[in-house]
């Protein structure tokens, strides 16, 4: 049976994230982009069907860097709304304890809903809470992301030091090194895809330096150097882990990265606000990655990342919209609009673009994740794309449509595409109950912090 081929045609406007010309759409077949067009052009062989993309702007679908899903449980809890990090975390660490394996899945199909519908394809996740009885996190997690048919990088995070030993976690949500590496053993050899088109990743996520031991960061770093797969943690977040850093190991936060062996294109960092020039230069030349997430820092007023010394430097930027308890949102088409307002502040006007900010939310952070088949529009490249209609009222008077999408504030997709097959159309996810897992994950939220 010959394979289906589908021509988007003519969309309003496309941004392909490499300058290529496809004014005249693209032609998708088994699931990956095999013509770009040009204005009036059409495709070389018939195809079986059309979409008029008329009313669309089109975008590679969107890909976040940095999460935390079983956040979504604890948005807006009033006793943290008005905390920086490292209360904030001691407040919630005590909640996230009480996870169950039937929280985790509701908490990750809200997030994972949540973004599908802003128009994001492709998702990481760092979980690092496996307190007793949340032992399989990342096997609930993987049912969520192929229940959605979305691709996901899910981390095997980790936490080994606790309060007792001069940590900031409590001691129930902090693991045995040899339980952390053996499970990631276990998870890569039973879950992680390579190549082209793979749907679920794994990589090792040790959390932060003030949650896990040297000696686990050591261990990951050898295992995914052995293993072939990308290492990922939070670092330079706030002034008080640079602290922390100093007063522990007599090391800034680089030092410390570099002296457990993860200074190297295989890692991605989370948040990467307070390096110093010459950090950002053993940054740029190592390849290492930088995920911005601009409403958590706004949030947690932790600072504004460095993005275009980073860059110039030789470091991979991408977006990513961090956990849904400091964003409260897990919305990636409203946190590239973040991005770009945040990074005005620090660079003007001129200098950070719609089409810069696009670029972080696909080719950038593709690149942060390993992966060259996703992020943006090239014949065989994988078939993820966003498609945004600008008939609200919020759009009425706007005149460059992609630009627009940004300034004018667009929340959500009309339809995406995985793979090339439709998970949403005219603003619904196909097949999912959303007043359902709505109530569902309410109740599931109600739960978890009663009596905290």
């Amino acid at each position: 049976m010959p394979a289906t081929r589908t021509w988007l045609k003519s969309p309003l406007a496309i941004f392909t994230a490499n300058n290529l010309d496809a004014r005249g759409g693209l032609v998708l077949q088994n699931g990956v982009i095999v013509e770009l067009l040009s204005a009036g052009q059409q495709p070389t062989q018939p195809c079986d069907t059309v979409f008029d993309a008329g009313e669309h702007v089109i975008l590679p679908g969107l890909i976040n860097t940095h999460h935390h899903f079983y956040q979504t449980l604890t948005r807006a809890w009033a006793p943290v709304v008005n905390q920086p990090l490292f209360p904030w975390l001691k407040t919630l660490y005590p909640v996230w304890a009480r996870l169950t394996p039937e929280k985790l899945a509701l908490a990750s199909k809200v997030a994972l809903a949540e973004l599908l519908l802003s128009g994001c394809t492709t998702a990481a996740d760092h979980h690092y809470l496996f307190p007793e009885g949340l032992e399989n996190a990342i096997d609930v997690q993987v049912q969520s992301v192929r229940e959605l048919g979305m691709r996901a990088m899910l981390t095997r995070g980790s936490m080994s030091l606790g309060e007792a030993d001069g940590g900031l976690p409590p001691q129930q949500t902090v693991q045995q090194g040899h339980v952390i590496l053996e499970d990631s053993l276990r998870l890569i050899s039973q879950y992680h895809e390579r190549g082209d088109g793979a749907q679920i990743q794994i990589a090792l996520a040790p959390c932060s330096p003030f949650s896990v031991t040297p000696e686990i960061m050591r261990a990951s770093a050898e295992l995914a150097e052995k293993l072939d797969v990308r290492l990922h943690t939070h670092l330079a977040e706030t002034l008080d882990e640079e602290d922390f850093c100093l007063q522990r190991f007599g090391l800034r936060t680089v030092d410390y990265l570099d002296s457990v062996g993860w200074l190297g294109p295989r890692t991605w960092l989370a948040h990467g606000i307070h390096f110093n020039p010459e950090e950002i230069t053993r940054l740029g030349a190592a390849g290492t990655g930088i995920c911005h997430c601009p409403s958590s820092n706004m949030r947690l007023a932790s600072g504004i990342c460095p993005t275009l010394e980073l860059s110039a430097a030789g470091a991979p930027v991408g977006l990513g919209v961090d956990g849904s308890a400091s964003n409260d949102a897990s919305n990636m088409i409203l946190e590239t609009r973040q991005a770009l307002y945040i990074q005005r502040l620090r660079y003007g006007a001129q200098a950070i673009t719609p089409q810069r900010v696009l670029g972080w939310a696909t080719r950038g952070s593709a690149q942060l994740l390993g992966r060259s088949d996703i992020g943006e529009l090239a014949v065989g490249k994988q078939a993820d794309l966003a498609l945004f209609k600008l008939d609200e009222l919020r759009f009425s008077g706007s005149h460059d449509p992609v630009s627009a999408l940004l300034l004018c504030g667009a929340d959500r997709a009309d339809r995406v595409l995985v793979a090339g097959q439709w998970r949403v159309i005219d603003g619904q996810i196909e097949g999912l109950d959303l007043k359902g897992l709505i109530a569902d994950h309410s109740q599931a939220a109600r739960e978890l912090i009663a009596g905290a």
